[in-house]
């Protein structure tokens, strides 16, 4: 009886620390409040599974405890009891990846009116790229990487000139408006990961990636990496912070373009050359 008791207990301790448990999530600063949704389903779907199957252990140590005289029946097969389990594993699947599925349609399908913000990662670091007064980021490439040009931004597109660059350091962004996060690494893999936002997505290195989202609320939110990426991950943070329009755009009138950047580390390069 004490394994009844052990098992009855596993299953109320574990429904108390989830309801009585001081740690949830981040309140939410963007609009995918479709992704905690889907989470809680699935919460509740895993949760009550759980439950059933070790109560009905508990239940079976009990009902069919060791008695003298008793003999245990044989039934190799029982395709009522099989079909049922079947139908019932289906249904819970399927509740669990049905709201998944309408998240990733809503997550992949990026509005007409998303602006692109570059995300560049290196080991142990974040920069940002933001279009200029053109409204377009310029093209980039890994190969053009150097230390005058740290993105690989391609000097020779116009479209790249009044690129807004933050090397490590904040990224603002205007609240209400939707954004594009296009994720390029140069080194290792890494994930660029906001828990206010929800959303993330992985760097791969050769690769562009990306995400959306729309910010909900002004603040400061701290940027993870949420891939194990060397010995300095546990240092690779931001931060990106929600503006109200008005001090978003006088952040951004007080950033350099990319032209200024390099215009001036080419020609520091030039004065230290003998």
């Amino acid at each position: 009886m004490i394994v009844v008791f052990a098992l009855v207990i596993v299953v109320v301790g574990s429904i108390l620390f989830h309801v009585l448990s001081p740690w949830w999530w981040t309140p939410i600063a963007s609009n995918w409040g479709s992704i905690d949704v889907m989470l809680v389903i699935t919460f509740w779907i895993t949760g009550f599974v759980f439950s059933a199957v070790v109560l009905f252990m508990a239940y079976c140590v009990w009902r069919f405890r060791h008695e003298p005289g008793r003999v245990a029946a044989f039934e190799p097969e029982n395709r009522r009891l099989e079909i049922i389990l079947t139908a019932v594993t289906a249904l819970g699947v399927a509740a669990m990846l049905a709201p998944g599925l309408v998240a990733w349609k809503q997550f992949v399908t990026v509005p007409d009116d998303a602006t692109d913000v570059e995300v560049f990662a290196q080991q142990w670091s974040w920069s940002f790229r933001l279009p200029g007064e053109d409204g377009r980021l310029g093209t980039s490439d890994a190969s053009l990487v150097n230390p005058d040009n740290p993105l690989g931004i391609n000097p020779f597109d116009r479209f790249g000139l009044d690129d807004i660059i933050v090397e490590s350091g904040d990224l603002h962004l205007p609240i209400g408006k939707p954004v594009k996060m296009v994720l390029r690494s140069i080194d290792v893999l890494h994930d660029f990961y906001v828990p206010e936002f929800r959303a993330k997505m992985d760097m791969v290195p050769g690769m562009v990636t990306y995400f959306w989202f729309t910010p909900t609320r002004t603040g400061e939110f701290e940027v993870l990496c949420a891939e194990l990426c060397g010995v300095g991950h546990a240092y690779m943070r931001g931060f990106v912070l929600i503006d109200e329009e008005s001090e978003y755009q006088s952040w951004l009138q007080e950033q350099q373009t990319f032209a200024e950047l390099y215009a001036g580390r080419r020609v520091r390069t030039v004065s230290v050359e003998p």
